[in-house]
């Protein structure tokens, strides 16, 4: 079984420490025309899927998996799309055409150069200056990290509840081996009284 991704300059190999940061990985599809999605995705000439190779989870969103098992999967009909290509395999971002999304887009930025009120407020430090590369810059991408958030708390808390429930099924083995012992006078008195 391969230990590392198969994506374009990808170094995430299937280590202790990558699993330690969440980090994932995932068959390529038994679906011919969904492995074929999945290969175009990579961009990597010449470049065909065997039955054994992987994706890690950071070349997908944080909603695109199905955390509710033990097993993190992909939800079905899933495509990975977040890579960091060179220039020359990039492809050209189509920008807002419509009317209606130009507006939009042009209420969202910060502020028309020819005011004057907003030139004197920028010039004086705000606030947030000071960790301007922690927060996004734009709503949208605030709710991306705030769902990728949500969706890790949701993780965590699975987890918490299946350790706790792992941690009583031991205890109860555990008393049941006590009983059974004590039973057969098998265990000294120390342990008769844990």
């Amino acid at each position: 079984m391969p230990e590392h991704c198969a994506a374009y300059c990808c170094a995430n190999r299937r280590t202790i420490a990558n699993r330690g940061r969440w980090i994932t990985f995932h068959k390529f599809p038994k679906d011919k025309d969904m492995r074929k999605k999945w290969e175009v995705a990579l961009r990597r000439e010449g470049f065909t899927a065997s039955e054994s190779s992987v994706i890690c989870s950071e070349h997908c969103k944080q909603d695109e998996f199905d955390r509710t098992g033990q097993i993190v999967r992909l939800r079905d009909g899933v495509i990975p799309s977040i890579f960091s290509f060179p220039v020359h395999l990039q492809r050209p971002e189509k920008g807002r055409t419509t009317s209606p999304s130009r507006k939009a887009e042009e209420s969202l930025s910060v502020a028309p150069q020819d005011d004057p009120e907003a030139s004197t407020s920028h010039s004086q430090p705000q606030p947030n200056d000071d960790h301007s590369d922690v927060l996004p810059a734009s709503p949208t991408a605030l709710k991306a990290r705030l769902n990728e958030a949500l969706a890790r708390v949701e993780s965590l808390e699975r987890e918490r509840k299946n350790a706790m429930a792992r941690e009583k099924r031991a205890e109860t083995t555990v008393r049941t081996l006590l009983g059974a012992l004590r039973e057969k006078n098998l265990i000294n008195e120390e342990l008769k009284e844990a």
